[in-house]
């Protein structure tokens, strides 16, 4: 049976105060960002609106929000201190939703929306608006009277979106449930007015992915069109690698602004990589791979391996170093396999178990040597270190491929492989 999520109204959570993982408020809830659907489908919570001490109104995505309870939210403790700006995409559910005037689809009968539940679903962070709370009849300044009662959201009309319309509204919400490659390919044979204004209405997160899945010529002809400060955002969002592959196609007086508005770590990461060549192991290389020290247990990596946000490549192995646990200064000391970890009790150390024999690729190693090394390993990632041991990254296979195939392959139509009926359409 699957586990039942508590559900929140979110009249409840305005005003509530929201901490960081250490216990420092960050600032106060003041409105839920959502995103209306297509197909009957419920709208899906993208964030919160947070107003930070000084008075600033920032986005705090629900990805980054680990616990909604007692009065309080509890973040990652990753958080962009950039103004919130709305979206055409964009809902505010305090704002927008409550007081509304809809209509029961049983009847036909109009209701006022007093309040709206929002849940989390079942072993993933996306949050969906799950009931509304109205009132039958009209009410008032001075007139409170009329039956209030619970119903489930597709109980109601008027929250949903029409499956034909030129908005970018509508198109961004037919494209949700779609993997980032077919987004991809969807916005590559729009028309470039059309590219933009779609790529411009979708949210950091999901418009930093289909980035990655663009030709070159797309990617620099989306991220010049957007308002520096969000592409900037978009930019932090993607990969390091393909922010860094991103950002040497333009011109440098563009790179160099971008990388002083992004964040410090982050722009460090990319300028990193930037230093390297294209067709090494250090130029192909990712720089957030899966990194635990000697006393974790094989529960702590499995807990890291099963993130939501991690690519399969990338899940398939942890790296074992000494402190300090991240790129570029940890001593590395070996690789575990997923498989490795599967079949090892809960408490055993990562240390116990670690592969310590497989040679790490140097960051100059080039790429057919980087081929080769990956097949004659069967791996599908490859740990990248540097003269005195410290782990800068690893190279994964999609990576190589990038690089391996024509460089139209992002323009192949993969309707072909099955028909249109054969793809599939399902989420990450």
């Amino acid at each position: 049976m699957a586990a039942v999520t508590p559900r929140v109204f979110v009249s409840h959570l305005s005003g509530v105060p929201v901490f960081d993982p250490n216990g420092d408020q960050v600032g106060r809830v003041r409105d839920l960002v959502a995103m209306l659907r297509v197909g009957g489908r419920p709208p899906r919570i993208l964030g919160l609106v947070v107003e930070v001490i000084s008075r600033r109104r920032i986005f705090l995505p629900m990805t980054r929000v680990t616990g909604v309870e007692s009065g309080q939210v509890i973040t990652t403790g990753v958080v962009n201190m950039r103004r919130f700006e709305q979206r055409p995409t964009e809902r505010l559910v305090l704002g927008e939703f409550l007081d509304r005037r809809v209509r029961l689809v049983e009847g036909d009968e109009e209701v006022t929306v007093l309040d709206v539940a929002i849940q989390q679903l079942p072993a993933r962070r996306d949050w969906e608006i799950d009931k509304y709370f109205v009132r039958k009849g009209r009410g008032g300044a001075l007139r409170r009277k009329g039956e209030t009662l619970t119903v489930e959201w597709s109980a109601v009309s008027g929250f949903s979106l029409e499956e034909h319309g030129q908005g970018a509204e509508s198109l961004v919400a037919t494209f949700e449930r779609l993997r980032p490659t077919d987004v991809a390919n969807a916005l590559h044979h729009l028309s470039p007015k059309r590219r933009v204004e779609v790529a411009a209405a979708l949210d950091d997160d999901r418009l930093a992915d289909v980035l990655e899945e663009l030709p070159e010529d797309d990617q620099v002809e989306i991220i010049g069109k957007l308002a520096e400060e969000r592409a900037a955002d978009v930019l932090e969002a993607m990969d390091p690698d393909d922010a860094a592959d991103l950002l040497s196609e333009l011109p440098e007086d563009d790179k160099e602004r971008l990388l002083a508005l992004m964040r410090p770590d982050d722009a460090a990461d990319v300028r990193r990589l930037m230093s390297y060549e294209e067709r090494t192991a250090g130029g192909l290389m990712t720089t957030e791979p899966i990194v635990l020290r000697p006393d974790a247990t094989v529960a702590d990596a499995l807990a890291r391996v099963r993130q939501a946000d991690l690519s399969p490549a990338l899940a398939a192995q942890v790296y074992v170093c000494r402190s300090p646990d991240e790129t570029p200064t940890g001593k590395y000391l070996g690789t575990v396999h997923f498989q490795r970890l599967l079949r090892d009790p809960p408490f055993t150390l990562v240390s116990s178990i670690v592969d310590s024999d497989l040679v790490p690729l140097r960051p100059d190693t080039p790429l057919p040597l980087v081929t080769s090394y990956l097949a004659a390993y069967n791996m599908v990632s490859a740990p990248v270190v540097d003269e005195s041991g410290s782990l800068l990254g690893a190279v994964t296979v999609d990576d190589v491929l990038d690089h391996l195939l024509p460089d139209d392959w992002r323009e192949t139509d993969l309707t072909d492989l099955h028909g249109e009926e054969g793809v599939d359409r399902g989420g990450r």
